[in-house]
């Protein structure tokens, strides 16, 4: 499956962006979809993951509920709207999905094999 991300930018602290991930292919309902992020000098993290009904969601503590995490299966694509964002929230966000049939949703990045290019998401304070 192909990854690309979109919707980064810059945004002052306190504002909102809004991140999409369209993925190409006919299996997009079939994986477990995440986003994780990478900020300069920093190991990439966990952010948020959305199993393939879009029922259960996780998110990493920091963004809980600020973040929000869905997925539009009928249009392959996963998105994250971003509230109140902080300055910390500084990185290139990446999507990826885990291909792994009948897992359940993980919070680990080693569970996910395929990924998007990145899209940067810049808060100024």
């Amino acid at each position: 499956v192909q990854l690309q991300a979109s919707g980064g930018g810059l945004v002052q602290a306190g504002g909102s962006l809004r991140l999409s991930c369209a993925a190409s292919g006919h299996t997009f309902s079939s994986f477990n979809m995440g986003w994780f992020r990478q900020a300069p000098g920093k190991e990439r993290e966990f952010v948020a993951a959305i199993s393939r009904s879009g029922v259960t969601t996780f998110y990493r503590d920091s963004v809980k509920g600020r973040f929000t995490i869905s997925r539009d299966n009928a249009k392959n694509s996963v998105s994250l709207q971003m509230n109140s964002l902080k300055p910390e929230d500084t990185a290139v966000y990446y999507c990826a999905a885990d291909r792994a049939l009948y897992a359940p949703v993980s919070t680990l990045f080693i569970r996910y094999d395929s990924w998007g290019q990145g899209t940067l998401v810049t808060v100024s304070s």
